[in-house]
């Protein structure tokens, strides 16, 4: 699994122009091959071009960097803007007030949000959620001797917390700080968060972009504990923009959707952000696919698998932005899935995504919301971008099978 993603040029290029005006370092583009036939990106993710979101973190290619999105039309307010949690709860048929207690959900994320205790409880407050059963801990499990503080990296740590929140306000929320945005610190963390502090569910809301390592010829291996459900988001950078740890078979990658309401009736559309594709370059580079994925356009690891709400959720942040901000990406969905699989309650029987992949269609039906309509990139109109198809059944690369309506396959 050594090698890198082949990189785009124009994506790369627009990527470097906007960090001109917003924050950012570079980014990947792939060549967008399936493995099978190269189905080219021409189309840049709508908050890059109409430069409606920032990203929290600056994003590096083959280096984890975080995915939350600060919206430019909810910066910073002294008023909520945004979804709700009951809205997700209500929209995703949660059983949130009942089901979650004594689930331990793990947060890995990198350096400190020193307000992150105080931002939760305000959230929660706000949202009449009651008290947070919360710890947070260093990258070795103690809960002292914290990182050194990063704004950037602090929206996503509060944006996470609060979204497992959100989904289920009863589990108990863990959140382990990697002494910095590297591979080897954030290994620590993920491996401290299943062996030392016993945790059957971690999120992750980073990726690396561009790379099937991260660095470590031995990423994989901090992804793979049997009995744990590892999710990352899948990106914010559309179509075939791939990276580590949510292309790995072991976790399970969380595309993203844009949530509407009409009167009392919600609806969803793919989020032309979300990740989602197929993991090889064409070449010997691509994640192997796992047995129970059957996708018939990628010969490699195919994502994503399942998807949330990626846009207009409402977080309070007082460590960088002093107040209520709107914010979006991929890193909104992932907490939001880790803490519907906590209202299940049944982690340790999962086998990454494959529920997901190898129940009968009818049960996915009952169980998850069919995304049908959007893309995330021009890929011919296939389902590895495209959703509403049905050339695979009702899968689409960026959303993968849908969103949670209720928790039957969880």
């Amino acid at each position: 699994m050594n090698g890198t993603i082949k990189l785009m040029a124009p994506l790369a290029a627009a990527l470097a122009i906007a960090a001109c005006n917003g924050g950012y370092s570079a980014m990947p583009g792939t060549s967008g091959s399936t493995g099978q036939a190269g189905l080219a990106q021409s189309r840049l993710p709508d908050w890059i071009m109409k430069h409606s979101a920032t990203p929290a973190c600056a994003q590096v290619v083959g280096r984890p960097t975080c995915l939350a999105l600060i919206e430019s039309r909810g910066r910073i307010s002294p008023t909520v803007a945004g979804w709700a949690p009951i809205d997700f709860q209500t929209r995703y048929h949660l059983p949130s007030g009942t089901k979650g207690a004594g689930q331990i959900v793990a947060i890995v994320d990198a350096y400190d949000n020193p307000n992150v205790a105080t931002d939760l409880a305000t959230y929660r407050t706000n949202f009449g959620l009651g008290t947070a059963n919360f710890t947070k801990y260093n990258q070795n499990g103690q809960t002292s001797g914290f990182p050194s503080g990063s704004t950037g990296w602090g929206v996503e740590i509060d944006l996470d917390v609060e979204m497992v929140s959100a989904a289920c306000p009863k589990c108990t929320i863990y959140l382990i700080e990697a002494n910095g945005a590297d591979n080897t610190d954030l290994e620590t963390a993920e491996d401290t968060a299943v062996k030392k502090l016993g945790a059957h569910i971690v999120s992750n809301s980073w990726i690396c972009y561009g790379s099937l390592n991260c660095g470590d010829p031995n990423f994989s291996t901090h992804f793979n504990t049997k009995g744990v459900v590892y999710l990352a988001s899948s990106g914010d950078a559309g179509y075939n923009q791939n990276g580590v740890p949510e292309v790995l078979s072991t976790v399970v990658s969380v595309g993203g959707t844009v949530l509407s309401k009409t009167g009392s009736t919600y609806s969803e559309a793919v989020w032309n952000g979300a990740g989602g594709g197929c993991s090889s370059n064409g070449g010997s580079m691509g994640i192997t696919k796992p047995t129970w994925q059957h996708d018939p356009s990628c010969t490699w690891r195919t994502d994503s698998d399942v998807s949330a709400v990626a846009w207009d959720a409402a977080e309070y942040d007082s460590y960088g932005y002093g107040g209520w901000i709107t914010i979006g990406g991929t890193s909104v969905a992932s907490p939001l899935n880790g803490g519907v699989f906590g209202l299940a309650g049944n982690a340790s029987t999962q086998n990454a995504a494959s529920r997901f992949w190898s129940v009968l269609q009818r049960k996915r039906n009952n169980n998850l919301h069919y995304i049908k309509v959007g893309n995330d990139g021009t890929c011919g109109g296939s389902y590895l971008c495209t959703a509403g198809t049905k050339q695979f059944k009702t899968y689409s690369g960026p959303a993968g099978w849908g969103t949670p309506s209720g928790i039957g396959l969880y």
